[in-house]
């Protein structure tokens, strides 16, 4: 049995935040019903690369979902709906703010109707505050919120993240808040509303920001390939390019410059004997480093920071990521069967629990696939189903 067995979603949501956030819940066994629009569905679904026409950018974010496809904005479409919210567990929505409103699915509506729904709205500014009429993107995010600013290189152009760290945030956060909700549910039978804003999501990460800012006064600046508290804690060059060094505490500084290095006197040297030394002198510790470690090539310091017990890392692309045979044994890397792709891949569920493992049940849903079958458990079928999709209330 999956641990959100039994759990029913409506997914509302479309493009990333909402979409990932029901994903990870499918994969933990809710069932979740992709309400799309009926022109077009989801935008991402219009978004490439594709496969035989379809979307493997939508694919890889709405496994374990069945699609119905119902128009809100006529009478019975919204009746239908309301239906199936009536039975629901779970709602999330990505509108603009007063958008669910106006289509009358708004949680005050369907609270109504179902007062134990956990009804979850992710928006760019969450539902209050000046900004919650304004549309939010990731991008946007991560300038409002300080990230970009602290991205980069010293006196370089912002930069912003390599993935959309802020809509997956945004989905991570609703995940785990909409799990608290139906806790809640679980003991009391009383659902809420969860408001998720995407520029807030990312503010509780800055954690060793917040402590400098907050008790001195510091603002972060881009601190490119380095860490602004640990050093060496950074990228290293060395004969054949770049790797990653994870000196975070007094030990493991030790062992590297011992066992690693072989340069014990370092541990010694007044500039580098603690952290906060260490992080005061790092371009002469960096430049030090260098040409230590220029003298080889990476698999060779990579061996030896292993055999020391030194955290150290390849700087990887994205295909070697995927073809490494550590998070090919860990599952991170699946394979499905599509309707219409056919044989896909797309990345495995993170966290591995021993009693009730996520699985992958089924491939994202083509467009409106099961709006029969879903129907259906509410008596619509046969020539009452036929009229409502003569009239385009349904797909």
């Amino acid at each position: 049995m999956l641990p959100l067995e039994g759990m029913k979603v409506l997914d509302i949501s479309q493009i990333m935040a909402g979409p990932y956030c029901t994903m990870v819940l499918g994969d933990m066994g809710a069932d979740v019903i992709k309400v799309e629009k009926t022109q077009g569905g989801d935008d991402s679904r219009q978004m490439g690369p594709y496969v035989n026409d379809e979307s493997t950018c939508f694919a890889q974010i709405n496994r374990n979902k069945r699609s119905i496809s119902l128009n809100l904005k006529e009478p019975d479409g919204l009746a239908l709906f309301h239906e199936l919210a009536r039975e629901a567990d779970v709602v999330v929505e990505n509108y603009r703010p007063g958008v669910t409103q106006s289509l009358k699915i708004d949680y005050e509506t369907l609270k109504g109707i179902n007062p134990g729904l956990v009804y979850c709205s992710i928006s760019g500014y969450g539902q209050t505050g000046p900004y919650r009429r304004k549309g939010g993107f990731d991008l946007v995010a991560q300038g409002m919120t300080g990230l970009m600013s602290m991205t980069g290189e010293p006196g370089r152009r912002p930069l912003k993240t390599g993935v959309a760290v802020y809509d997956i945030g945004a989905g991570i956060t609703a995940i785990y808040s909409i799990l608290a909700a139906y806790i809640h549910k679980q003991k009391t039978g009383e659902g809420q509303l969860v408001d998720v804003a995407i520029a807030e999501c990312g503010l509780p990460w800055f954690t060793w920001e917040a402590a400098a800012y907050f008790a001195e006064g510091r603002v972060p600046q881009p601190t490119g390939w380095r860490h602004r508290v640990s050093a060496p804690y950074q990228a290293v060059k060395v004969r054949d390019g770049y790797m990653m060094l994870g000196c975070a505490n007094q030990r493991t500084w030790e062992r590297f410059c011992n066992d690693v290095l072989q340069r014990p006197d370092l541990t010694a040297d007044p500039r580098f004997i603690t952290n906060s030394d260490r992080g005061k002198n790092v371009d002469a510790l960096e430049a030090l480093l260098e040409e230590l470690m220029c003298t080889a090539d990476r698999q060779h310091w990579l061996a030896l920071c292993d055999e020391a017990g030194v955290p150290a890392g390849p700087i990887n692309d994205f295909a070697q990521a995927m073809d490494d045979p550590h998070y090919r044994e860990r599952g991170m890397v699946q394979e499905l069967d599509h309707p219409v792709i056919g044989r896909m891949q797309t990345i495995g569920f993170a966290s591995k629990l021993s009693q009730t493992p996520s699985q992958i049940r089924r491939p994202a849903p083509v467009f409106a696939q099961h709006t029969d079958e879903v129907l259906a458990t509410l008596g619509v079928e046969g020539e009452r189903l036929a009229a409502l999709r003569e009239r385009g209330v349904v797909r």
